[in-house]
């Protein structure tokens, strides 16, 4: 029998604002967190990402290093980031090579969606279960797979 070996997940090397709500369990490490912030169960949130003032990220969902969210995004359920596309075929080491992605402020992202773009605009919404794999620099309603702008806003 092998000896296994136990990580605590939690609340680490993380900067707040005021009055951040975070309910456990959680594992959100080495980020920023602006004012106002709300954070679900079951997220977690990797080093190096800044989530700006009054968002909300509801429960289960993940958000990859080198993420910047801006003011009053709102990240539904389950909702997942990717930066590292396996370009070889594989995970890449090297997060030199991995995307930086940021969403602009008030974006809405719905439950289930998939953000592999670089960049969201401004007020923006992701549908549902959308697999976002191009920058979005229009503001209006996406959706789909891969998401395609429904209408403008």
């Amino acid at each position: 029998m092998h000896k296994i070996e136990l990580r605590e997940s939690g609340v680490r090397d993380v900067i707040a604002g005021e009055k951040v709500v975070i309910y456990q369990p959680v594992n959100i490490y080495g980020c920023t967190l602006g004012d106002r912030v709300f954070i679900g169960p079951f997220v977690e949130i990797q080093r190096n990402c800044q989530i700006g003032s009054d968002c909300k990220v509801q429960s289960h969902s993940f958000i990859c290093e080198y993420v910047v969210l801006g003011n009053g995004c709102f990240i539904g359920h389950g909702v997942n980031f990717a930066n590292d596309l396996f370009q070889q075929g594989a995970p890449d080491p090297d997060p030199a090579n991995w995307r930086r992605i940021t969403l602009g402020d008030n974006v809405t992202v719905g439950s289930g969606a998939t953000i592999l773009a670089e960049f969201i605009c401004s007020g923006a919404v992701i549908g549902a279960g959308s697999v976002v794999t191009r920058s979005i620099r229009e503001k209006g309603i996406y959706a789909g797979n891969p998401a395609r702008q429904l209408r403008r806003l």
